[in-house]
């Protein structure tokens, strides 16, 4: 399936980002998921944070997985900005050195720029990785966004062609530098990875549409695109997932 042109796409308004709090409030508040089973089987988590986020903004889903007895890996990052074939490759040592240390295959759990890099990390290391979650992840369009949010990847962008260490350029978009990761963006998972797109119609930042990913399962979830990390649907969705045996 050909990617589609942002100028075809918008997300739901902005404001219903406002609805965070709510979201991590009602996830608090819910004595199931809060205080979830202990599982002896737990497989290895990995997370990648989103577009300027850092390994911080996905602390509740992180403790979360740990009282579900999941040994859990952080990307290392402060802020997601880096060129995204520059940022794989950092993440794919990682990945591969938490998988060896584990003795077994890894579930990645990325939001928004987060899942594109997760998916493609799945796509090149099929070995290490059992199943890759894409939470809010434009990986049909990456600029599918809002009109403020593409203004500050441009304003980034500008950074990076100025000469910003670790800042993506305005050649990563469609330059020779990032050009495998294009590729690999929309390639098939490898059989034995199960790869589960989650959108929200109400998502303000990314269009819902550039979340469906053709080789994916999609899930949606009515939420905003920064709440999606303390969803109590998402939260539903991974309990049920991450209880599923592992494809031999």
């Amino acid at each position: 399936m050909s990617e589609q042109s942002s100028d075809a796409m918008s997300p739901a308004p902005l404001w219903g980002e406002l609805r965070y709090s709510h979201e991590l409030l009602r996830l608090l508040s819910d004595r199931e998921l809060r205080s979830p089973r202990r599982r002896a089987d737990a497989q290895p988590a990995f997370l990648i944070p989103g577009l300027m986020a850092g390994d911080a903004s996905l602390t509740v889903l992180r403790a979360w997985l740990e009282r579900r007895g999941h040994r859990v890996s952080s990307s290392g990052m402060r802020a997601n900005v880096d060129c995204a074939e520059r940022g794989v490759m950092r993440l794919q040592a990682q990945l591969q050195a938490f998988a060896s240390e584990c003795g077994e295959p890894v579930v990645l759990i990325g939001q928004s720029r987060g899942g594109a890099l997760a998916r493609v990390l799945a796509v090149r290391n099929p070995e290490v990785v059992s199943t890759v979650v894409m939470l809010g992840s434009p990986v049909r369009d990456s600029l599918a966004v809002a009109p403020s949010v593409l203004q500050t990847v441009r304003w980034l962008a500008r950074l990076g062609d100025l000469g910003l260490p670790g800042v993506f350029s305005s050649a990563c978009k469609d330059g020779a530098c990032c050009a495998a990761f294009r590729e690999d963006l929309t390639a098939p998972l490898a059989d034995g990875v199960q790869g589960i797109a989650v959108h929200s119609r109400s998502d303000g930042i990314v269009d819902w549409r550039a979340c469906l990913d053709p080789h994916a399962q999609h899930v949606e979830v009515d939420s905003s695109h920064c709440g999606m990390s303390v969803h109590p649907a998402v939260y539903r969705v991974l309990d049920g997932l991450l209880d599923l045996p592992q494809a031999a």
